[in-house]
């Protein structure tokens, strides 16, 4: 380390050096330059005077330090100015190479592009009008890719790049031409087709080899994927279209695996599903085309399977994270369209579990022929088994129910992310990312079903749906877990952006997902209940309570947690601002729900049912929010919790009791009959809380509450004088002024009695 320091300040001297030599050198070119000035202005016959009078200097000398020797160097005379700059050799070259690629390179694939766009255009256009017959279109497209085929052969000695340009095009022209023969025009029969494509391709992977150029595949093959849509296709004619597909991704495939191209690969491998995909999604008839669909679905698959592991494992390669995530969600895409198509089919859909458990033994197979040959690196046997482990857990789930996807993402993230930090190979750990995020958004799916499309008599708990929010939690809270645990090290450095992130959004999403998952059950056990809107019952308003009942008892269990055993302080915060976001959840909306019960069942409209539960309900609630309120007490007395919130916490803890206070006097009185008198008496409640907050804020010097109780006595004083007095009778009004006047009294009695104790020192 040493040695290294010295070097670096070794360096950092010599840099300062040459720092202060180009300030001289500034200095001097200016000094010069006005000089020239000044001798060009003054007349001929003082010029050489002047010169002669002009002391010849020497150039700078800078003294350089390097280590404890001092050199002396004198400062070079030549500055480069930004146009010399722009002329050297390296900016010079730059510039050409930029425009030698763009010239010979870009423009000629752009062209190609064009001139192919232009002719489907124009084909297009022709047939749409029948300005040729369909013969001729044919011709045409044959000879058309014979004269670039003829110049691509000419030119490939001196412009390769060029020739491969062209020799592409011409190729995805043939295709193209080959393909509309036979299914728009039946000018060729379909084992003819087949035969020129099966050639085509053929001849295609030979010269793309030849060329050794990824652009002859990507345009030639790759190209040949769009030659279906280009005039529209019939989907009744699936089998054709598959099978051409199918003949180029062999095609494709056989030049990814000499050369392994990976945009190739990765280009075949998009096309090919977003086709699929897109065929079942507007085209897709069960009743005529549930063979092939599946058929081709599971030839698609073991295409880019096999040929994926056949490369990795003939060269011996490791795997980085793109190869995760396409062998991945080759997987996924697989499974996912596979049970859509099942599901649809009246005995495919018994046999779900069956396919799922198919998946399984199809990777852990797999996994155990890596393993026990030792064809490649331990990273892809976890990879392959780990996915084949998943597959198995969600078999019996996915026979019973749907929401297999969230299972599948869920568990693979989960297995991604411990394989990155137990192997230390963060490619994994990144893929775990995306499949997280997708579980996530799969979990809000399901969520959206069971609560709107759902089944009425869905059993509550014991359903499919909070068991997939539990497992998707526990993926959540597992890696969680590994990612605290300190046998596992990081990836990220201490202090980065995605260190935080991480910090943040596993927990957050953890808690939230074990949150809803509990929430929504409560929602839908009232929804099944019967109608909410209907006016026979208060089903809806018994809805809002339990969800916030139940919301106050996950926060005080959560702080619980946190106080006596994770003791994070960033939980911490967020939890006290859920606590208060709930109490005043609770202040604003529940207790007004719990009055419109009390007087539901007090005065039961016609038809309407009520029962014991309309009053107990209220106790209940209350239970939950002393519990809030005790554990937001212990939290601002933690140690690890920075912010105290003593004030604010008095305050919103006596708003609360005069609240419940309040509700109480409301709700009995209307039980006892003797309503009428209710805002006197409530006035006369808010006077006497009023002065036990004074009392108890000079016992215990609160400043706070003693403002507090101020505060609350003009409020008094104004219902008073704008409510009371116009509603009350003339012996409550008596009562009412005169309790008030007394509390007033005995408050200002306190004042004066303890002046010296309250005002006498700051």
């Amino acid at each position: 380390m040493d040695k290294e320091a010295n070097k670096v300040k070794e360096l950092q001297d010599r840099l300062d050096a040459l720092a202060i030599k180009q300030g001289l050198l500034a200095d001097e070119i200016v000094r010069l330059t006005r000089e020239i000035i000044r001798l060009k202005a003054a007349p001929p016959d003082t010029q050489e005077s002047a010169l002669m009078d002009t002391p010849e200097e020497q150039p700078p000398v800078v003294k350089e330090e390097v280590g404890k020797e001092a050199v002396e160097e004198p400062m070079p005379v030549e500055v480069v100015s930004p146009k010399k700059l722009r002329d050297t050799p390296v900016i010079k070259n730059l510039s050409r190479d930029l425009e030698e690629v763009i010239g010979s390179n870009l423009i000629s694939k752009i062209g190609m592009v064009a001139i192919l766009i232009g002719m489907g255009i124009g084909i297009k256009y022709a047939i749409d009008h029948d300005l040729i017959s369909p013969l001729v279109r044919i011709l045409m497209g044959y000879l058309v890719g014979g004269v670039l085929l003829f110049f691509s052969y000419r030119l490939r000695g001196k412009y390769t790049a060029f020739g491969a340009v062209l020799f592409s095009g011409a190729l995805a022209l043939l295709f193209f031409t080959s393909y509309a023969a036979h299914i728009y025009y039946a000018l060729l029969s379909q084992g003819v087709s087949f035969g020129i494509m099966v050639g085509l391709t053929i001849y295609g992977v030979v010269e793309a080899l030849r060329f050794n150029q990824p652009v002859v595949a990507h345009f030639g093959l790759v190209g040949a994927y769009a030659i279906p849509f280009l005039l529209g296709d019939d989907p009744d004619k699936i089998t054709f279209l598959f099978t051409y597909i199918s003949i180029v991704n062999l095609g494709i495939l056989s030049i990814a695996f000499w050369r392994y191209w990976k945009s190739l690969y990765y280009a075949a491998f998009a096309f090919t599903w977003l086709i699929y995909a897109s065929w079942y999604v507007f085209d897709y008839r069960e009743s005529v085309h549930f063979g092939p669909a599946f058929v081709f679905l599971v030839l698609f698959f073991l295409i880019f399977y096999l040929a994926f592991l056949a490369y990795k494992l003939i060269k011996r390669e490791n795997y980085n994270a793109s190869d995760v995530a396409m062998l991945l969600f080759n997987s996924f895409i697989f499974y996912g369209l596979g049970y859509l198509i099942l599901q649809d089919h009246k005995t495919g859909s018994q046999q779900l579990g069956l396919f799922t458990g198919l998946n399984a033994l199809l990777h852990l197979g797999i996994s155990a022929i890596v393993y026990r040959f030792r064809l490649a690196d331990r990273n892809l046997f976890y990879l392959v088994s780990g996915v084949g482990l998943i597959f198995t857990i969600i078999t019996i789930p996915v026979q019973l129910d749907g929401n297999w996807v969230t299972f599948l993402w869920a568990g693979e993230a989960a297995l991604l992310f411990w394989i990155g930090r137990a192997r230390k190979t963060p490619a994994f750990e990144m893929l775990s990312y995306v499949l997280f995020a997708l579980a996530f958004f799969s979990l809000l799916d399901d969520w959206g079903v069971y609560l709107y499309e759902g089944e009425p008599e869905i059993h509550p708990v014991f359903n499919i749906y909070l068991l997939t929010s539990l497992w998707t939690a526990g993926c959540f809270g597992f890696s969680m877990w590994i990612d605290r645990n300190l046998r596992y090290e990081s990836p990220f450095k201490k202090d980065s952006l995605a260190r935080q992130l991480l910090d943040y959004s596993l927990p957050g999403i953890f808690i939230l997902i074990l949150y809803l998952g509990f929430q929504l059950e409560i929602a839908h056990y009232f929804d099944q209940k019967g109608d909410l809107s209907s006016a026979g019952n208060d089903l809806a308003l018994f809805r809002e309570i339990w969800i916030v009942n139940y919301s106050l008892f996950f926060l005080m269990a959560l702080s619980l947690v946190n106080i006596h055993r994770l003791r994070n302080q960033t939980l911490g915060m967020i939890n006290l601002g859920l606590n208060v976001l709930f109490l005043l959840t609770f202040l604003v909306m529940t207790l007004g729900q719990l009055i419109a019960l009390n007087a539901t069942y007090l005065s039961p409209p016609e038809g309407h049912i009520s029962g014991i539960w309309h009053l107990l309900i209220r106790y209940v609630t209350y239970f939950f929010v002393g519990g809030v309120l005790w554990t937001t007490y212990r939290y601002q007395r933690q140690s690890f919790v920075e912010v105290k919130l003593g004030v604010p916490f008095n305050l919103l803890l006596h708003i609360v009791l005069l609240s419940v206070a309040s509700v109480e006097l409301y709700c009995w009185m209307k039980v006892l009959n003797i309503f009428d008198s209710f805002q006197g008496v409530l006035s006369i409640l808010w006077g006497v809380y009023a002065l036990m907050l004074i009392v108890t804020g000079i016992r215990r010097s609160r400043k706070h509450l003693r403002i507090a109780a101020i505060v609350l006595i003009a409020i008094t004083l104004v219902k008073v004088t704008l409510i009371d007095l116009a509603d009350l009778s003339t012996l409550s009004k008596t009562v009412v002024l005169v309790i008030l006047g007394a509390l007033l009294l005995v408050i200002s009695f306190l004042y004066n009695k303890f002046r010296d104790i309250l005002f006498g020192e700051e």
